[in-house]
């Protein structure tokens, strides 16, 4: 059985198998050749938009725990687990993922929930591709801004 290649990989012939010559070669010609290759390669391939997920760990009182795990899933995160802290007795950590998108006021939000009591720390995890509603409406806002 032969396998069939996707455009794509036409596409990123242009980018890959380019050549340098020191007459006729600079750096806007390769600007336009690569520009030439996405364009023709987005027509060809099926993109998939991808966002920043973000592993974070959220650190509050007991108390007030189901608030953070309610915050968390509220904005598209997924809980990791939680447990309490050995050091400080009543209080809880919970860790998860949140897609970056999503962490603009979240510290706002948060310190709110635990009156002023929680933290959290937060590190870049993955890449992960964005829901199709979500991405419906980015693409929609872009093109928006491209055509002003």
């Amino acid at each position: 059985m032969k396998r069939k290649e996707s455009p794509c990989v036409h596409a990123g012939e242009y980018v890959n198998n380019g050549s340098y010559h020191s007459v006729d070669s600079s750096e806007q010609a390769f600007k336009q050749a690569a520009r030439l290759a996405m364009t023709e390669g987005m027509l060809n391939c099926e993109p998939t938009l991808l966002e920043p997920i973000m592993s974070i760990q959220v650190c509050t009182p007991t108390e007030f725990t189901s608030k953070v795990l309610q915050l968390i899933t509220g904005r598209r995160g997924q809980i990791l687990g939680y447990e309490g802290r050995s050091d400080w007795r009543g209080w809880d950590c919970v860790s998860g993922y949140l897609p970056q998108a999503e962490m603009h006021d979240f510290i706002v939000e948060l310190r709110s929930l635990t009156l002023g009591t929680g933290f959290f720390q937060w590190k870049h995890d993955h890449l992960q591709e964005v829901p199709n509603k979500l991405a419906e409406q980015v693409l929609a806002m872009a093109e928006s801004s491209a055509e002003s």
